[in-house]
């Protein structure tokens, strides 16, 4: 038992010690590109964390548990909304423009409004599948292009 308890406490120091490494380099990537943090963070840190859990997804859609990957993708997104959200500004509170509240969150509010009603009949379709990845790679596209084209924000100063 001894052994299981360093284990984990182990697995959580090594965590702990590559994310401040992963969000060290996004950073320093950002500074050298020119890009803004929060298209660093909304691209190269939203993927990175995001590895795992299309991983998951994946394996229990081929594994025919089709249900775990829909519970993985909306249980994810509630715990880094409330969750990882909140505990970060409990560290340090965050400061939000306006910019990002009129760009972003309508953003994040129709894909939400989107994949509710798709499964609103119990099951989301391959054609649904695509309209949801089609929006995807719109919504990815168009972040690019505006944080590549206003290439500093008001997030410049907290890296």
């Amino acid at each position: 038992m001894t052994e299981l308890i360093l284990s984990v406490l182990l697995g959580i120091m090594v965590l702990l010690w590559s994310a401040d490494r992963f969000v060290e380099a996004s950073a320093s990537a950002a500074r050298h590109f020119g890009m803004p943090p929060l298209l660093i963070g909304m691209i190269v840190v939203g993927f990175g964390t995001s590895a795992p859990e299309m991983a998951v997804s994946t394996m229990a859609a081929t594994a025919g548990n089709t249900a775990i990957g829909l519970g993985n993708a909306y249980g994810s997104n509630i715990a880094n909304i409330a969750l990882v959200l909140g505990l970060a500004a409990l560290i340090r509170p965050i400061t939000v423009q306006s910019g990002v509240l009129r760009k972003e969150l309508p953003f994040l509010m129709a894909a939400t409004a989107l994949a509710a009603y798709q499964v609103w009949d119990g099951q989301l379709t391959r054609l649904e599948a695509l309209v949801l990845l089609v929006a995807f790679t719109a919504i990815l596209g168009w972040s690019v292009f505006v944080g590549l084209r206003h290439r500093s924000d008001a997030f410049a100063g907290d890296m």
